[in-house]
């Protein structure tokens, strides 16, 4: 069956979120709530989609830069709804508008158990970057009073 991708707009939300809650390899925290996510897209517009099958969201990706590097989060496609090449397209219309807002280089953040997911992205072109180590600070412990 057919799918459509579209931009992801705020009216998604609560089905998005659902489809996320679905979807193992999704770490989901504070930062996804909604006033987080409009704000997300509203820095970043144009660079997030969802696609449809049926009327119903099947799948969504977070798409945004920082000005100089692209990101994507929370890449997902329902269960239901995988092997149909979702996934794939809704990863590269994010970066298709990526490139079209000047950016050469996007990352991505996956578990590193998550080998369904390391094995979508490095079958789509992407590359493992051992020579890097990821580190976070969460202000709000930091500056909470």
């Amino acid at each position: 069956m057919e799918f459509e991708i579209v931009p992801f707009e705020m009216k998604d939300y609560d089905e998005v979120y659902r489809l996320w809650q679905s979807c193992e390899g999704i770490g989901l925290s504070e930062a996804d709530a909604p006033d987080q996510i409009q704000r997300y897209l509203e820095r970043n517009p144009g660079c997030s989609f969802v696609a449809r099958k049926n009327g119903q969201i099947v799948g969504a990706v977070l798409g945004g830069h920082d000005g100089r590097r692209g990101y994507l989060h929370h890449l997902a496609v329902h269960p239901s709804a995988r092997k149909m090449g979702i996934g794939r397209r809704l990863a590269e219309t994010a970066l298709r508008e990526l490139h079209n807002q000047g950016i050469d280089r996007v990352h991505i953040f996956v578990y590193a158990d998550n080998q369904a997911g390391i094995a979508f992205w490095e079958k789509n072109g992407w590359r493992l970057r051992s020579n890097l180590v990821l580190m976070s600070i969460d202000l709000q412990d930091r500056f909470s009073e």
